[in-house]
């Protein structure tokens, strides 16, 4: 199936979904649910391209606030936009809310009734599924932001996509462990410890991590950014004294732990030119770790709706970065950067088992490029274009 008809069939898949779940909801449940379609005006474009990743009002209804039924028809239009593997993997980050509850004594309640809520999971649709006109859903909560846009018929974004885990490893029983994103963080890992010593040194730009993603949850990624501290990542800042001393001490604990100064955040900052090593740079066994740990990000949306598979040359332009250290269970960031891509991972809060990880199309997140081609193609018949923050 070639990567035109997957994105058809998938658009198709998905408008089915979600009218569905919109068709089941009562009038309170839609108004929270529904919302304009993309493009349409510049509050409704600024709304749907705020993301976050932390425990915080995404923007929807919550899975909590319907019937089981409801539910089920959400987690449908879900699995539309997921692998079997991404599905699988979304369904555990958010079950690990009871686990990091238990972690944390019961005791975080971020201002609500209950801070750490599998069912506080956000979904909402912009737009009319399957009309003729653009129209996408988005789906986060803590450690999740999934943000499609469909046009034409077909899926034209699935990016930014965040995934997390806390705790990051867990315990099962017997030997095993439960490591949601061992794929994303051990074949990185195999790739950095593989390189020649003088390769290893070009990729890693510090022997210290960073407490967080560089590109944060911002709407777009520029040259310079710098990672966003945690109190700045959420829908808004606290004003009750008590949680907001818990996140400044957080984020001082957070920081204390890398040991960063002015000077390291500037080594790792986010630049059109990429960091560390270039593919074209290694030999040919560690290029196909690239091209497997490139699989664990794209391989999270149904076949055909990632990028087409890397050739030679593309694989070339992709450079690897790398900071922290390379020791299993230690604190440790890596990115992969090359054109219309970025992929940020971390593994350093909670004593390096609370993890980050983000794939990201720098020139056209959220389907930005498709809706200016669609507003050209239809100037004067629709709203003129929103302004982006």
């Amino acid at each position: 199936m070639t990567n035109s008809v997957a994105r058809k069939d998938a658009a198709e898949r998905m408008a089915v979904a979600a009218q569905a779940w919109l068709d089941a909801l009562g009038p309170e449940q839609r108004r929270l649910a529904a919302w304009p379609a993309p493009g349409v005006d510049a509050g409704t474009e600024d709304e749907r391209q705020r993301w976050f990743y932390t425990p915080t009002d995404h923007g929807g209804l919550t899975i909590g606030a319907q019937r089981p039924a409801q539910q089920q028809l959400a987690h449908k239009l879900v699995a539309t936009g997921l692998s079997e593997a991404g599905y699988n993997t979304v369904s555990v980050i958010m079950g690990l809310e009871n686990v990091l509850d238990r972690a944390e004594d019961w005791g975080s309640d971020w201002g609500r009734e209950r801070g750490r809520d599998p069912g506080m999971y956000y979904l909402r649709v912009f737009g009319d599924p399957g009309g003729p006109g653009p129209w996408g859903w988005r789906y986060g909560g803590h450690h999740v932001s999934l943000n499609n846009l469909i046009s034409g018929g077909s899926v034209a974004a699935t990016t930014p996509c965040f995934l997390g885990a806390d705790p990051a490893n867990s315990p099962l029983l017997g030997p095993a462990r439960l490591r949601p994103l061992a794929g994303v963080e051990d074949l990185a890992r195999e790739l950095v410890l593989s390189l020649p010593a003088e390769a290893a040194a070009r990729a890693t730009l510090l022997d210290r991590a960073p407490a967080d993603l560089m590109g944060g949850n911002r709407p777009r990624i520029s040259d310079g950014d710098s990672m966003i501290y945690l109190r700045d990542l959420w829908r808004q800042r606290f004003t009750e004294p008590r949680l907001a001393e818990r996140i400044t001490a957080i984020d001082a604990a957070n920081e204390g732990a890398t040991g960063y100064d002015a000077a390291d955040y500037e080594r790792l900052t986010l630049t059109d030119e990429p960091k560390g090593l270039a593919a074209r740079d290694m030999g040919a066994g560690d290029r196909e770790i690239v091209r497997a740990l490139l699989g664990t990000y794209f391989g999270r949306v149904p076949n055909g709706l990632g990028p087409e598979p890397y050739d030679d040359d593309a694989l070339d332009a992709v450079y690897f970065a790398w900071a922290g250290t390379t020791e299993f269970g230690g604190p440790h960031y890596y990115r992969l950067q090359g054109p219309r891509l970025l992929i940020e991972f971390d593994n350093t809060q909670r004593g390096a088992n609370h993890a980050h990880s983000v794939w990201r199309d720098p020139e056209a997140d959220f389907g930005r490029d498709v809706l200016a081609e669609h507003r050209a193609a239809h100037h004067g018949a629709t709203h003129h274009g929103a302004t982006h923050h």
